[in-house]
């Protein structure tokens, strides 16, 4: 995956055009910030186009995804204006869910680096990802019944799944907005940190991931994701798959090793 690749965006031919991420990647891991400070880093067609360019890269090389916003401000939505021009068969397409669905299933962690507001479609992005840590100023909410619409870009269904239906019903119903230290006994937050200290904080999950099998990582996302219905048989396949595999040998090896007098 080059970095080439990760730093366009699908534009007409001719058309110049600011890429919507700021894409850093390193050997085990990809940090893209979304980075239109200017409009808040709302989330546009263009911002969706490269998502989906991104996840294609992840998907055909997994690494770890960090997902953070410029500015002090992780999304504070999609954008209204584009919104407020969309249709029925627009909403049937599900422009934002698909990618934040995309995002959900990449196969490695994606790791969600939240400062400031993430409001609407940046709430559900940050809800797509598997961990999210943020700063005092975070702020997450879903203001769309405000106006006139609903949020479908997977808030419905993932921020229960987080938090609770009573709880997401609240926020839902009302738009009301939580701080961080809300989001944080929600269980919406695992940790808080400075914002000069966020990243930081954020490569340090990273590095314990990219510690581990990769393989066992991927499988145990698998296993997260599967309805309850598929447990537990979905977990003695893919224990079966690794129990056959050369890395979980080597690496208990190595262990049983390390333990002798």
């Amino acid at each position: 995956m080059s970095d080439a690749i990760l730093t366009g965006g699908a534009r007409a031919p001719g058309e110049q055009q600011e890429p919507r991420l700021r894409i850093e990647s390193a050997g085990d891991r990809v940090v893209a910030t979304l980075d239109r400070p200017d409009r808040r880093n709302a989330i546009d067609q263009a911002t969706v186009d490269e998502l989906h360019e991104l996840c294609a890269a992840l998907e055909e090389q997994p690494r770890t995804l960090v997902l953070a916003g410029a500015g002090g401000i992780f999304a504070a939505g999609a954008d209204i204006a584009q919104l407020r021009e969309r249709t029925g068969d627009d909403a049937r397409r599900g422009i934002n869910a698909a990618v934040f669905d995309r995002i959900r299933h990449l196969p490695m962690p994606v790791i969600a680096a939240v400062d400031g507001f993430a409001l609407g479609g940046g709430a559900e992005l940050a809800y797509a990802a598997d961990i999210r840590i943020g700063t005092p100023r975070a702020r997450f909410g879903n203001p769309e019944p405000g106006l006139g619409i609903i949020a479908a870009a997977g808030a419905s269904w993932r921020l229960p799944e987080i938090v609770g239906h009573a709880r997401a019903s609240e926020l839902l119903l009302t738009g009301r907005v939580i701080d961080a230290d809300e989001a944080l006994a929600w269980g919406l937050l695992s940790s808080v940190h400075e914002p000069d200290d966020l990243l930081a904080n954020a490569h340090a999950i990273a590095d314990r991931i990219a510690a581990n099998s990769p393989r066992a990582t991927v499988l145990t996302k698998r296993a997260l994701q599967a309805p309850r219905a598929a447990h537990p048989a979905i977990d003695g396949e893919l224990q079966a798959e690794l129990f056959d595999g050369a890395d979980k040998r080597r690496r208990m090896t190595a262990f049983l090793d390390r333990k002798k007098p």
